[in-house]
């Protein structure tokens, strides 16, 4: 059994289960916008698809996290759920083990890949949406004082070394939950399907 948030660790959870459906509201709206200018009006939003890929790049990367962190991935546990539980806790922290080597390296790449885009390639911009006034600030200290034209890229490229060091903490977390005994492994499919029943067998006795 999981143990009972604490109030920071609610208030957290909160934060980032609203920037979530802000990413993922704001992902249709455009989308939806878009459409309708198209078909109703003959017209287009030139920023629109590329405002809602990144968008999408945030909300998977941040996602991502956020699913370790509740326990919520998917994944095929049919050998480890057929072993006593503490032979599953060991394949739960090499599953661990082995995701964040995967974390750490993808980790170290983002980083060396996004600082330059805040340093000499600070003035790349992306292609279509426009830069807004309040990145414009930033400019003198990053961009030698010339402003904007287009958003600049360093921005929606944080999401990567973000999301990436955001997935080695949860992992973290993951693998101390593991070692403690909170939880066996890091996937849910089993809890999932143990949920389904529970669900049905509540909508049996009503």
């Amino acid at each position: 059994m999981r143990k009972p948030q604490s109030g920071a660790s609610r208030i957290i959870s909160e934060i980032e289960e609203t920037f979530i459906a802000i990413l993922l509201g704001a992902m249709t709206l455009v989308t939806f916008a878009a459409v309708v200018a198209r078909y109703v009006f003959n017209s287009g939003i030139l920023w629109a698809l590329e405002t809602t890929v990144f968008l999408f790049a945030w909300l998977v990367l941040i996602g991502v996290s956020y699913c370790v962190k509740v326990n919520a991935l998917l994944g095929v546990d049919i050998v480890a759920a057929a072993l006593p539980r503490p032979a599953r806790r060991i394949f739960g922290l090499l599953a661990v083990a082995a995701s964040l080597a995967f974390a750490v390296l993808i980790c170290v790449g983002s980083w060396e890949y996004w600082l330059p885009f805040v340093g000499t390639r600070s003035w790349y911009e992306v292609n279509d949406i426009p830069a807004f006034e309040a990145v414009q600030w930033l400019a003198p200290y990053l961009n030698d004082g010339e402003r904007w034209d287009k958003l600049p890229r360093f921005i929606p490229y944080m999401a990567l070394p973000l999301g990436m060091t955001l997935l080695i903490f949860r992992l973290l977390q993951a693998g101390w939950r593991v070692w403690t005994g909170q939880q066996d492994m890091i996937v849910a499919s089993h809890e999932v399907e143990e949920a389904l029943a529970d669900l049905k067998q509540k909508s049996g006795e009503k």
